[in-house]
C-alpha cells in the first residue's frame, strides 16, 4: 500500500499562455518546463512569469509557483 498524499498524486496546475496545464511535480524550473512543453524547440523564444521576463541564464534556477501566469513567446519570421 503507497502512503501518498492527496498533494503528490494533484502535481501542480500551472497557467501557461492562457491555458491551463497540469504537471505531476512539485517543483518546476522554468527550464524543466520548456523541456516538458517544447522541448524541440527553445530558441528564438522568451518566457516571462508574472508580466517580467526571466532571463534565459535564470531558467534553471527559476522556479515556477502554481498560482503563476506563464508567457512563452515565439520569435516569428515574416514581415
Amino acid at each position: 500500500m503507497c502512503n501518498y498524499t492527496l498533494k503528490n498524486l494533484q502535481g501542480m496546475e500551472l497557467k501557461i499562455n492562457q491555458q491551463t496545464k497540469k504537471f505531476n511535480v512539485e517543483s518546476l524550473s522554468v527550464q524543466l518546463l520548456l523541456d516538458l512543453e517544447i522541448p524541440h524547440k527553445q530558441n528564438g523564444i522568451a518566457v516571462a512569469v508574472n508580466n517580467t521576463v526571466v532571463p534565459k541564464t535564470n531558467w534553471n534556477e527559476f522556479l515556477v509557483q502554481e498560482t503563476d501566469e506563464i508567457l512563452i513567446i515565439s520569435a516569428t519570421q515574416g514581415g
